[in-house]
């Protein structure tokens, strides 16, 4: 690491003023002395005036530093929502310790814009404490033959510059009837635009329900494997792999569904957001792309 072109002037007692001439000095600790002794564009040393006129850095070291201290403010908060149910089991205790977290995190991009490229993808929910997400793992905590597995959210935005499409996706599953965790998906589309740096205004437009995958048992009794398949059984196993139920939340001539997202923190393998309104904060890592 270097420091570039630092040309340094000297007042002596002569009228004439000698030029170092220009080198490159190591960047070391002593650099956060010098920094401390500056004052009024000049630092005294050795009983001379030292008039710094231009100071360029290599600062590969300190942003090394900071990355590593993010990397371990990430992993604080990763480890915070753990044993928390997503969210669902955690403690007044634990959600403070999570607040907590979340804010180290976040201010680590205080001031910055979205990056659209980078939020393209697939984030899996990792912690919530948003009540229309939490009410879904408290029914499958009640209901023995409901199941909640991965959420996710998919970014389609990788070539705009003011928005794209989100879809909230939901695998369920029922008991005995459908493939544990993932027998069946619940989609939810919306589109999104930018607000300002960090907000972005959704606007809900679909939900289906679509993906269905029968369990092993179910199949054995729809078309048993000792007995010939006939055209109804096989009809009736082609509906359940092509069947999707989809609702619009927009009738014609009203709004539909609607709200403000604040994405607090982006990077390559975290995103942390927060509903605007007190709806709750997310926490998401990215996952593989979804089949």
């Amino acid at each position: 690491m270097e420091l570039a072109s630092l040309p340094l002037t000297f007042s002596a007692s002569s009228a004439r003023q000698p030029r170092l001439p220009r080198r490159f000095l190591p960047l070391t600790a002593s650099a956060k002395l010098l920094q401390a002794r500056w004052k009024g564009g000049q630092l005294k040393a050795g009983g001379r005036r030292i008039f710094l006129y231009a100071v360029t850095a290599d600062a590969s070291a300190v942003t090394a530093e900071a990355l590593a201290e993010l990397e371990r403010k990430k992993h604080d908060l990763l480890r915070a929502v753990q044993d928390t149910g997503r969210g669902l089991v955690a403690t007044v205790d634990q959600r403070s310790t999570i607040e907590e977290a979340l804010i180290c995190v976040e201010g680590y991009s205080a001031g910055s814009g979205v990056d659209l490229a980078k939020l393209d993808g697939t984030w899996r929910l990792v912690y919530t404490s948003a009540s229309d997400v939490l009410i879904l793992f408290e029914a499958a905590a009640r209901l023995p033959f409901l199941e909640v597995g991965q959420i996710y959210q998919k970014f389609e935005c990788r070539d705009r510059s003011d928005g794209g499409i989100v879809r909230n996706v939901v695998r369920w599953s029922i008991s005995n009837l459908l493939e544990e965790q993932e027998g069946a998906t619940l989609l939810v589309s919306a589109n999104f635009s930018l607000r300002s740096k960090r907000n972005i205004f959704l606007q809900f437009e679909e939900a289906a329900i679509e993906n269905i995958h029968i369990s092993e048992e179910l199949q054995a009794l729809v078309a048993p494997a000792i007995l010939p398949r006939t055209f109804l059984s096989l009809q009736i196993l082609q509906f359940f792999r092509t069947f999707r139920a989809q609702f619009p939340l927009r009738s014609s001539g009203s709004q539909s569904l609607a709200g403000l997202y604040y994405l607090s923190y982006l990077d390559r393998d975290m995103l942390l957001g927060r509903a605007v309104g007190g709806g709750g904060v997310f926490v998401f890592t990215k996952a593989q792309p979804l089949a």
